[in-house]
């Protein structure tokens, strides 16, 4: 009989033979902005969660759940199966009616960016609430903290933004604008999970500071476990909602696999059911099912292990790239980080100056061709996009000033990847290259 133990042995002797390769790099081979680094125990995880044989989520789902919370330092994290989802749950656990007065109902107000990704965009009009476009800051590209005031007004229920890039913006100036008025904070912590704030004494992890963060874990981002991401939060309600919605709705929150851990399974009066009916099939909310595998979780386990080497990788990429093109400021804008913060970062942005004598299509042809991949800030301005066509200005969103730094970041910036399996060679090249396309 073959046991497990020695097939996880013949995984990790594949692994060697036929994934641990390494090439070194030549000028001209292809520069990837983002991609997998992994070694055995990515394979080992998997392979032991398919032996198990269980499928959906089950311990590696709740290993993961409790490692990412710790790492965070929250009480409360739950995995689902794409970045996307879990922007969808958050959003949509505002509109519970759990929430009583501080509800999101249809025709509310949350305050974001246009130059974002679309599901960051996308789960506020999915939920009937009306989003509110304010500009970005350039350098920084972060949300502009100076239009908040501005896109404020008597229907305004939550903010809802990405810390782009990586890039944090002056997260203690939100929080308190939130606070003035009220509002829900959700933090889109899909492009800067592992990125730090001080808050005066006391420093967080981004997607903890407000009231619900959500992380992708998608191959291009900070670890991956293929499709995958999670919510987070510290509030115990938010919580019990997000769990709710992520699992069909229903109303219990026994595992999978388990009946009646509350012991009450028979015994409770739910609506306008008969007494006793079955809680396992009690519904609170019209959710969803957005549950991960368990196979994506144990990859994500061996992930999380390996996360804070990640983080200080990208950090080194960054700082590289940053000093080492600081001689180009004449044709480039260069980003910059919030003084209170220290980001994880997912890409090194770039905006063309229009002194330039190169325009940001011409460099970014240049690049491409050069086998350096290369991306846009995400949608530049998603107002901008066929699928704005058929909204109303002032009835299905608002604008606040005229995006001026949104669209000139679509028309001139650019951005190059900084992922930890990027080496110092790469790294080297991608700074010549582009330095040949403006000297």
């Amino acid at each position: 009989m073959i046991m497990r133990e020695e097939i996880l042995e013949q995984v990790k002797n594949y692994y060697q033979e036929y994934h641990n390769k390494t090439k070194l790099f030549q000028e001209g081979d292809r520069i990837n902005y983002a991609g997998r680094v992994y070694d055995e125990h990515e394979f080992c995880n998997a392979v032991d969660a398919v032996l198990d044989f269980w499928l959906t989520a089950g311990k590696y789902t709740e290993r993961f759940e409790s490692g990412l919370a710790a790492y965070l330092d929250v009480p409360y994290c739950l995995v689902v199966n794409s970045g996307s989802s879990a922007n969808l749950l958050a959003m949509y656990a505002l509109t519970s009616p759990l929430l009583k007065e501080r509800r999101v109902n249809r025709g509310d107000e949350v305050i974001t960016v246009a130059a974002a990704f679309p599901t960051t965009v996308a789960p506020i009009v999915q939920s009937g609430a009306v989003p509110v476009f304010v500009d970005i800051t350039i350098p920084e590209y972060c949300i502009d903290l100076d239009q908040l005031e501005a896109a404020h007004s008597g229907k305004t229920k939550a903010v809802f933004f990405a810390h782009s890039l990586g890039n944090i913006c002056n997260m203690e100036k939100v929080v308190a604008f939130c606070k003035k008025y009220n509002l829900w904070l959700i933090e889109d912590n899909c492009d800067s999970l592992g990125g730090e704030y001080t808050i005066g004494r006391k420093t967080y992890k981004t997607g903890t500071i407000g009231d619900i963060g959500t992380s992708s874990f998608y191959p291009a981002h900070q670890m991956t476990m293929g499709e995958g991401g999670a919510v987070y939060t510290k509030n115990p309600l938010l919580h019990k909602i997000i769990r709710s919605l992520r699992d069909w709705g229903r109303d219990c929150i026994c595992p999978g696999g388990q009946d009646n851990t509350c012991h009450q399974r028979f015994s409770g009066q739910y609506g306008t059911l008969p007494f006793g009916y079955d809680h396992k099939y009690v519904y609170s909310h019209l959710g969803f099912n957005l549950k991960v595998t368990d196979i994506q979780a144990a990859i994500g386990c061996a992930q999380l292990d390996k996360l804070p080497d990640f983080v200080a990788k990208r950090r080194a990429h960054w700082e590289m790239l940053h000093e080492s093109l600081a001689d180009t400021q004449d044709a480039f804008i260069l980003p910059e980080k919030e003084k209170n913060a220290e980001p994880c970062w997912f890409g090194f942005i770039l905006s063309v100056k229009d002194t330039c004598h190169k325009n940001s299509a011409d460099i970014v042809h240049y690049l491409e061709d050069h086998n350096i991949q290369t991306r846009r800030l995400f949608a530049g301005n998603i107002l901008r996009h066929p699928c704005f066509e058929s909204f109303t200005a002032n009835r299905d969103y608002r604008v606040v000033g005229n995006l001026s730094n949104t669209d000139y970041a679509m028309e001139h910036a650019f951005w190059i990847g900084v992922y930890p399996g990027m080496t110092d060679a790469e790294i080297t090249y991608i700074i010549k290259i582009i330095k040949e396309t403006v000297h």
